[in-house]
């Protein structure tokens, strides 16, 4: 398990983070809004802001009219959602790998959990808890970094193994190691279909046109070859 390396490069840059969340390209203006697009109406419904990091998604989602709770490993990140969000949502320390022992059965209309379960080696205790919170016909919303594209970046040769990767993020402040699980195509949807959910939706994300002012070169790249990948779907009845 990461957990400990994962927590360490968070905690290292939470605060530089959370300047930039607004408006960094990756974030703002591409995962973000490709995201938000496959939520539903989330006016008076209860969400879950699964690694919640800062509290952007959380302020958006508040803002709509939600409920919501947030969660995060980082205990900074949590500091931080809470303090962006002003008393508004709760927030909590917590990692995604243990039972959300805190969260009732069937509490909450939508779970999102946005660019984190790459850090977990094995969904299934995540998924099922994610469908226990969830009320019938619930929606989770995902997303994660593209299998095909972190195949290539990190020269995999085993396409088909969940593999423990590392890579330096420069874009934080100082130069910090991130490691992640790259895993196939396969195990980002087996995990969902074999745990009480079914596919609605999956979107291989392009940036929004405002990405292109900040970083054109990133821009071109990503409307040729997705980084990430978003998925919605459904808690069966």
């Amino acid at each position: 398990m990461i957990t400990n390396k994962v927590l360490t490069a968070y905690e290292q840059m939470a605060e530089r983070y959370n300047q930039l969340i607004d408006h960094k390209p990756h974030n703002a203006y591409y995962d973000r809004p490709n995201t938000l697009a496959l939520l539903p109406d989330v006016a008076g419904k209860a969400v879950l802001d699964a690694a919640c990091g800062p509290g952007k998604y959380a302020e958006i989602l508040l803002d709509r009219g939600a409920s919501v709770v947030g969660l995060d490993l980082s205990p900074t990140m949590i500091k931080l959602a809470q303090e962006r969000n002003q008393g508004k949502g709760s927030f909590l320390v917590h990692d995604l790998t243990a039972p959300l022992t805190m969260c009732a059965d069937a509490s909450f209309d939508v779970v999102l959990c946005a660019l984190a379960l790459h850090y977990i080696q094995d969904w299934t205790l995540t998924i099922q808890e994610f469908c226990r919170v969830l009320k019938p016909n619930g929606t989770l919303v995902i997303s994660v970094e593209h299998p095909f594209f972190e195949y290539n970046y990190f020269n995999s040769s085993a396409y088909f193994d969940v593999e423990h990767v590392a890579c330096v993020w420069k874009g934080f402040g100082q130069p910090v190691e991130v490691n992640s699980y790259r895993r196939p195509l396969g195990e980002c949807i087996t995990p969902l279909t074999n745990n009480g959910f079914y596919i609605d939706q999956l979107v291989e994300p392009r940036p929004v046109p405002e990405f292109e002012k900040l970083d054109p070169k990133h821009f071109n790249e990503l409307n040729s070859f997705p980084a990430f990948l978003c998925i919605r779907a459904v808690k069966r009845e």
